[in-house]
């Protein structure tokens, strides 16, 4: 599983090759296909692996909403591996459907109650939206390494951008409007 996580971080379900899997885990190509049965099976673990090493490091959303979004910058500046994973998983599945998806919207329906008790609001798509705000401005550096660069220029400080990343994360959370805006039309 580590040389699948390597090789599809690196090269994503596309460009991974088995073979080079096999070889980099001494192991036997065609058994690799025998336990998995797929490539794209062997994506999905590698990704679930990933997600649940990623879902046991952060937790749930108690406590500070801001520090959670430190913590998620953290995590991601630590593990970019696990970024890159689910960029790769995003680039191949689209928006279609993912494996294992009815577990992974439960596990942020999770999150996003979590968030609610929290800030004691209600889980509503209100709360939705601020837990996906504060996932993207936390993820964004990881994400986009090069944007961070030329914004903020080749000498970026990463505690420096963890600090303004958990101030805008704590003013997002404190101003958050009384009422939904009605949809348009």
């Amino acid at each position: 599983m580590a040389a699948a996580r390597e090789e599809f971080a690196a090269h994503g379900m596309g460009g991974a090759r088995v073979g080079r899997i096999a070889e980099r885990a001494g192991a036997n190509k065609e058994r690799i296909y025998g336990y998995f049965g797929s490539k794209e099976k062997l994506f999905a673990a590698v990704v679930a692996e990933a997600l649940a090493e990623q879902a046991a490091l952060l937790g749930l959303p108690t406590g500070d909403p801001a520090e959670y979004a430190g913590r998620i910058f953290d995590l991601h500046q630590q593990n970019p591996h696990m970024l890159r994973l689910m960029m790769w998983e995003a680039l191949h599945y689209g928006t279609g459907t993912l494996p294992a998806e009815e577990q992974r919207t439960a596990r942020y329906r999770d999150m996003i109650t979590e968030l609610s008790a929290t800030l004691n609001t209600p889980t509503d798509p209100r709360t939705a939206h601020t837990f996906l705000a504060l996932l993207g401005i936390a993820v964004l550096p990881a994400a986009f390494p090069q944007l961070t660069r030329l914004i903020l220029g080749p000498a970026a400080d990463a505690p420096v951008t963890r600090h303004h990343i958990v101030e805008l994360a704590r003013r997002m959370v404190a101003d958050r409007p009384a009422a939904e805006p009605a949809p348009r039309t």
